[in-house]
Formats: structure tokens, sequence, C-alpha cells
């Protein structure tokens, strides 16, 4: 298994419209795909907002399958078109990391035990 972090810039003034598109479109599309959404964050420096979100992927070529279905889907491109025509532009830069447990990394149900 393998975790992928993405990590969006949002905007302070239209991010509640990004945290509706994702909530209520985004996250259900993904679904459908296969996504499996660990945990979501908002992170916020003085330079900017962030919207973080972690996955958990079988094998790095199942996510890129994954991503390249979800990017093609038709209704998350009219929901982006609708979206952006309302609020503007939702998302800034994006980082992602795909993440590879080493040999000796404790796993998530592990660590969280030992909490």
């Amino acid at each position: 298994m393998i975790h992928q972090l993405r990590i969006y810039e949002i905007f302070e003034h239209n991010k509640s419209a990004f945290h509706a598109r994702f909530r209520d479109h985004a996250a259900r599309i993904m679904r459908s795909y296969g996504f499996t959404i660990i945990a979501m964050w908002e992170s916020k420096t003085e330079a900017r907002t962030e919207f973080v979100y972690l996955l958990a992927w079988p094998d790095e070529q199942t996510m890129r399958e994954a991503w390249a279905a979800f990017m093609a889907d038709a209704e998350w491109k009219e929901i982006k078109r609708v979206t952006g025509a309302a609020h503007g532009d939702l998302v800034g830069s994006i980082a992602e990391r795909v993440l590879v447990p080493t040999s000796y990394s404790p796993t998530v149900s592990q660590a969280l035990s030992n909490e």
C-alpha cells in the first residue's frame, strides 16, 4: 500500500465554495473511481491557506489510472466549469507527494495503537 498527499492552495474569499465543491462533488466522484480518502485538513500560514488530504492506494498504477479516470469524468468537468464560472478559480497551486513506506515504517494502525 502507498499513500498520496495532496496540497491545494485555496483562497480565503471563496474557500467555502471550494469546500462545498470538494465535500459535495469531488469526494463522491472520487469514491466512484476507487479513491480512499483517509483524512482532510485545512492549513493556514501567513502566506496562504491550504487544503491538504491523504489518500490510500494499493499501488501507484492503480492511483494513476484512477486519477486519469476522475479527471476525464464528464460530471466532474461540468462541476468545475460551473463552480469556476460562479466563484472564479477555487484552487491555485497543487503539490503532490507519493508516500512509499520504508521497510521499517510502522503501519498506521500500529502507530495509532502506540499512542
